[in-house]
């Protein structure tokens, strides 16, 4: 049987490789932009660019949106059933979509993403659709919010308006938000430089730094949790058929 012999020195040897590897990277990196004149090299500038892309950046921010469209669900069909839920549930999950969803994600999307396609005159339908339901949304997400502000829902006439409004809003935002992740947001890098593509993404987490904090998505995920822990509908395995 053959004897393994353990080298003592192998860490000291790996970390010696990776330096080699290291310096051998940076003085090619160096090479490739003096002679092109390049500022960034594809490849070797990649560990450096933003982690979160505008647009993964937007659709993760549609993970929440989808929650809550679930959290909707839920509380429409407990109110079809007139079965009793926590109603500060559904008043502070529109209050998420009214502040986190319409008030920065959709201010997003008009402000730096919106009249850039419209000025190429590229997919002009479709912004001109997904804006006139942005306004659709947050008319309803209003009447939510107005309607479970201090409301028991025990009104017959009014949670049935309420049933409409849920109804409506998720109809509308499920092919909404289905469109946006696969034809507009794919759609950026095609009309935005790839140097000004990363800048824009590094707005937009500064953005929501500043509205929400340091930790805002991942603070909002839990705030999103807490509500479908109070309907009973965080445990993930429960959606599995049995």
């Amino acid at each position: 049987m053959e004897t393994y012999r353990k080298d003592k020195n192998a860490p000291e040897k790996a970390r010696d490789n990776k330096r080699r590897e290291f310096l051998k990277k940076g003085v090619l990196c160096g090479t490739l932009a003096s002679v092109t004149g390049l500022s960034s090299v594809s490849g070797c500038k990649e560990e450096a660019a933003e982690d979160i892309s505008p647009a993964e950046d937007l659709m993760r921010e549609h993970g929440i949106l989808n929650r809550i469209l679930l959290i909707y669900d839920a509380c429409k069909l407990h109110l079809i059933n007139e079965e009793k839920f926590p109603a500060d549930v559904l008043h502070n999950s529109a209050m998420i979509i009214r502040d986190f969803i319409e008030g920065y994600h959709e201010k997003l999307e008009e402000d730096f993403l919106f009249p850039r396609f419209l000025k190429l005159l590229y997919l002009p339908d479709l912004i001109q659709i997904l804006s006139i339901q942005h306004s659709a949304g947050r008319d309803i997400t209003g009447q939510i919010i107005q309607m479970t502000r201090a409301s028991a829902l025990t009104d017959s006439d009014e949670n049935r308006k309420l049933i409409k409004l849920l109804n409506d809003f998720n109809t509308m935002y499920r092919p909404h938000e289905a469109r946006e992740d696969t034809v507009l947001f794919p759609a950026i890098r095609k009309i935005i430089p790839k140097k000004e593509y990363f800048a824009l993404g590094e707005h937009f987490e500064r953005k929501e730094h500043e509205l929400f904090g340091e930790d805002g998505f991942e603070a909002m995920v839990e705030k999103v949790s807490t509500l479908e822990k109070q309907l009973g509908i965080y445990d993930l395995s429960e959606f599995t058929p049995q």
